[in-house]
């Protein structure tokens, strides 16, 4: 389970970046390094999920690799222990 909570926390990290970068973007929408960046993180958040989804169940309503369901199983992320 220890390598699933690595996996959350580097997913974590990429989402915050993705959303930082994002907002960059609204004010500087032509900067091609930053395009790339936000491509880039998104892609590999891409990635991580579906590995994700099956230690935790679907990360957000809507679409999701696993069955929908699943969220109401517990831990609930915020009790999660790092």
């Amino acid at each position: 389970m220890d390598k699933a909570f690595a996996l959350l926390r580097q997913y974590q990290e990429l989402e915050f970046a993705a959303v930082e970068v994002r907002l960059y973007l609204d004010t500087h929408p032509f900067d091609q390094r930053a395009q790339c960046d936000f491509k880039r993180y998104t892609y590999q958040m891409m990635m991580l999920r579906p590995h994700l989804e099956r230690h935790f169940g679907p990360l957000q309503q809507g679409f999701s690799y696993e069955n929908p369901a699943r969220w109401i199983d517990e831990p609930w992320p915020w009790e999660l222990n790092y």
